[in-house]
C-alpha cells in the first residue's frame, strides 16, 4: 500500500441549491459542514484539518474567497488548505482531503465546497474570456457556450448522434433531480423531449434545457482514517482510488471528440482501486454533466462505454436509474437536474456515490446492487479530469 492510512467517508451534507440565496458564502459553508458532521455523528472538535474548494474568485465576486469563508467552513485554529481546478474542484477537494488523511498526518478531515455565483460581478461567463491565451484565443471572444457548441458538434458529427439523444440525457437527469432535496427550483422536472428540443438555442447546437443553471450552494464530506472510522457506529464507505489529469490548456490543439483527461484520471483511480474492467466493477456513476452531451462524453472517458457507444446505450436505457443490468448514471439528477454551484456540484456527485453505497439515497436509490461507484468532474480550460472511486 503506497500510503499510510486507508481513508473512509463518514458523512456528507448539502445545502439547498438555488439562485440568489440569502446566505453568504460563509453561511453556505457553515450549513454544509454542520450537516455533514451531524451525518457522521461528529462535531468540529473531532476534525483535525479542513480542505475547502471553490472555483476562481471571479465566480463568487469575492477576493481571496478561501480565506474569506475559512471560519464558516470550520477551519478556525486548524490546518487549512484551499484548492481549486475550476469545475473539477469538488471532486479534487475530496482527493486533496484523501491525501491529508492517507498520508498519516491527520486522522480526520472536513472537505467543504461552496459557490455563490448569482450575485457575481461580472457574470461568470464574462470571466472566461480573460483566462484564455491572450494572443491565440482571447481575440475570439471566448465563452463556454460556444466552445462547447464546437465540442458538441464534433461529437455529434463523429458518431452521428441526433439531438434527441442529448435531450434524453437532460430529461433523465431532470426527472432524477425531482427526488433530490437540494434541487434548484425550476431545474428538476418532468420535461417532455419536445419541450427540451424547443428550448432556446444558446449557441448551436447547445440549448437552454441542455445546460446546467447558475446556482448558489454548499457541500461537505467528512473523511477519516481507518483506525478512527472503526470506532464509529456507522459503517464507513472507503475511498478506494483517486485520480486527476491536466491536459494542455490549448483546446484548439486537441481533437474534442474524446476527453483524454478523463480517461487518464480514471486509469489512475482504477489502478489504485484494483479495477481492471470498469464496465464490470463500477455499479453506479456520477459523471460531470454541465451540458447534456458531456455526460455521454465523460462516460466514455471513464471507460464505462466504448468511444461513440454511450449515446446508443442511452437509447437502450443502460444509464437509467432503474436499470438492473446497466450502470445508473447521475441518479442524483446531476448538474442538469439539481443545479450547478460549481465546486459544490462536484462534491454533490461524490456525496451521491456515498449515499448510494450506504443505501441512504432514498427515492434516488438505484435498483441494482451497488458495491462500488465512481464520481468525476472536469474543469479549468477544458482540460482537467478528476475522479474518485468509492466502495463498501
Amino acid at each position: 500500500m503506497p500510503y499510510k492510512n486507508r481513508v473512509a467517508v463518514l458523512g456528507a451534507g448539502l445545502t439547498k441549491f438555488m439562485r440568489r440565496a440569502l446566505e453568504t458564502p460563509k453561511e453556505l459553508a457553515f450549513e454544509a459542514a454542520k450537516t455533514a458532521l451531524e451525518d457522521a455523528g461528529m462535531t468540529i472538535g473531532d476534525i483535525d484539518c479542513v480542505v475547502s474548494v471553490t472555483a476562481p474568485e471571479a465566480f463568487d465576486g469575492v477576493h481571496m474567497n478561501g480565506e474569506y469563508f475559512a471560519d464558516g467552513a470550520g477551519a478556525w485554529g486548524k490546518p487549512y488548505m484551499r484548492t481549486y481546478v475550476g469545475g473539477g474542484s469538488g471532486v479534487f477537494g475530496l482527493v486533496t482531503g484523501w491525501y491529508h488523511v492517507a498520508s498519516g498526518q491527520f486522522d480526520t478531515c472536513l472537505v467543504v465546497a461552496e459557490e455563490k455565483m448569482s450575485p457575481a460581478l461580472p457574470h461568470p461567463q464574462g470571466a472566461f474570456n480573460a483566462i484564455y491565451d491572450q494572443f491565440t484565443e482571447r481575440p475570439l471572444g471566448v465563452n463556454l457556450l460556444w466552445i462547447f457548441s464546437l465540442e458538441m458538434n464534433r461529437y455529434m458529427q463523429a458518431y452521428g448522434v441526433p439531438m434527441e439523444t442529448f435531450a434524453k440525457v437532460a430529461q433523465k437527469n431532470k426527472r432524477n433531480g425531482m427526488d433530490h432535496p437540494s434541487a434548484q427550483l425550476g431545474v428538476a422536472g418532468d420535461f417532455e423531449i419536445e419541450d427540451i428540443m424547443a428550448s432556446e438555442i444558446m449557441s448551436w447546437p447547445v440549448q437552454r434545457l441542455m445546460v446546467s443553471p447558475i446556482s448558489d450552494g454548499g457541500g461537505a464530506m467528512v473523511l477519516a482514517s481507518e483506525r478512527f472510522a472503526r470506532r464509529m457506529s456507522k459503517p464507513p464507505v472507503w475511498i478506494e482510488g483517486v485520480g486527476w489529469n491536466l491536459d494542455t490548456s490549448f483546446w484548439t490543439d486537441r481533437d474534442l471528440v474524446y476527453p483524454r483527461y478523463v480517461e487518464k484520471a480514471a486509469r489512475m483511480a482504477y489502478e489504485m482501486a484494483g479495477i481492471s474492467d470498469p464496465k464490470r466493477d463500477i455499479h453506479v456513476a456520477e459523471p460531470y454533466d454541465p451540458f447534456a452531451y458531456k455526460e455521454l462524453h465523460h462516460l466514455e472517458g471513464l471507460m464505462l462505454a466504448d468511444k461513440g457507444e454511450a449515446p446508443k446505450l442511452m437509447e437502450e436505457g443502460f444509464w437509467d436509474r432503474d436499470t438492473e443490468h446497466g450502470i445508473p448514471a447521475s441518479p442524483s439528477g446531476g448538474l442538469l437536474g439539481v443545479g450547478n454551484p460549481i465546486a459544490a456540484a462536484g462534491l454533490m456527485k461524490c456525496a451521491e456515490i456515498y449515499w448510494q453505497l450506504q443505501g441512504e439515497a432514498g427515492p434516488r436509490q438505484v435498483k441494482r446492487e451497488v458495491r462500488r461507484g465512481v464520481a468525476q468532474a472536469w474543469g479549468d480550460l477544458m482540460q482537467v479530469g478528476t475522479v474518485v472511486v468509492m466502495g463498501k
